[in-house]
């Protein structure tokens, strides 16, 4: 079966200070399957978010292909992306930002219906109630603006406005991380809930691995731009196989791991994407680094079904 969302040899340039470039995503081949929650997880300026926003073509690569569901969404005239779109959505990290504070909450999730030209006014009302009741969200706050609603609730009319035009695929960056922690479950039950209810795939992005643990089928790590493992999450979780996703369970563990992580030893702090180092972008922070991870940047290579790990520890490129 062919991938949803299919990335391949994707990347991202920034130009930077004194015309210095900043490679945000370097190479990024990645697929993602119906039915399947993605985690996404890396430390803060990795790429996640670059990568999904080209994904989306919120951002336009510098090269490298998007196909989603067999199409090349680069191909597409802008009619063409825009009609597209309605398959795919992406959720927000901070919602009041992202919410008009001069609509109200039933005007913000119309607002995709008129935007398309899709149904009457009673139709788009009615379906506005179906939403906002379908997010735990009373139908009688259609008429208040979103500062007057809490951090949980602007969050709800996101992911409602989200699922308006009932996309395949929606991504949710960081969708909790504004939150308080009492409110973030709550989020994250109605996130696994709307997905057996419509039949979503989701690309989650998080620096939360607690997060990624609990709502996650598969895991692909980030660093520095590049893909650098991937595997599905008990796996993932038990075992992982590059030295970065160790550092990262260390110091962001998830609960009730059974993993048992070897210690390890790394030095410094993530090196800017402004200038990279040679070879493996891990090997400077890297204690198991060979001498040829100076030199050469290993592939993101199969180590047994459904794992990959780019790391000259596993691979023989």
């Amino acid at each position: 079966m062919e991938p949803l969302l299919n990335i391949t040899g994707l990347h991202k340039e920034f130009r930077g200070a004194a015309g210095r470039t900043l490679r945000a995503v370097c190479g990024v081949d990645l697929e993602v399957r119906a039915g399947e929650t993605l985690g996404l997880v890396g430390e803060s300026g990795c790429g996640k978010s670059t990568l999904a926003r080209c994904a989306l073509r919120l951002l336009e690569p510098t090269s490298g292909s998007v196909f989603f569901d067999g199409t090349d969404l680069a191909a597409l005239r802008p009619a063409e992306l825009r009609s597209r779109r309605r398959q795919f959505q992406i959720i927000f990290q901070d919602p009041l930002a992202t919410l008009d504070p001069r609509m109200t909450v039933g005007q913000i999730i119309a607002e995709p219906f008129e935007v398309h030209g899709m149904g009457s006014r009673s139709e788009r009302e009615s379906r506005v109630r179906e939403l906002m009741a379908a997010v735990a969200l009373d139908p009688g706050m259609a008429d208040r603006r979103p500062s007057s609603l809490s951090g949980g609730q602007q969050q709800r009319v996101g992911i409602a406005r989200a699922l308006a035009l009932k996309p395949r695929l929606v991504v949710a960056d960081e969708p909790v991380s504004a939150l308080d922690a009492s409110v973030q479950a709550q989020v994250l039950n109605l996130l696994i809930a709307l997905q057996r209810r419509f039949d979503l795939t989701l690309v989650l992005i998080s620096h939360s691995l607690a997060v990624v643990h609990y709502l996650c089928t598969r895991v692909a790590v980030m660093y520095l731009g590049r893909i650098v493992e991937e595997a599905r999450a008990e796996e993932f979780f038990r075992q992982p196989l590059h030295p970065y996703s160790r550092l990262l369970l260390r110091s962001m563990p998830a609960p009730d791991l059974s993993s048992k992580i070897s210690p390890g030893v790394f030095l410094g702090d993530v090196p800017s994407p402004l200038d990279p180092p040679s070879g493996c972008p891990f090997h400077p922070r890297c204690s198991e680094a060979l001498p040829k991870c100076r030199e050469q940047t290993p592939g993101l290579d199969l180590r047994m079904p459904g794992r990959k790990a780019a790391c000259f520890l596993y691979t023989s490129g």
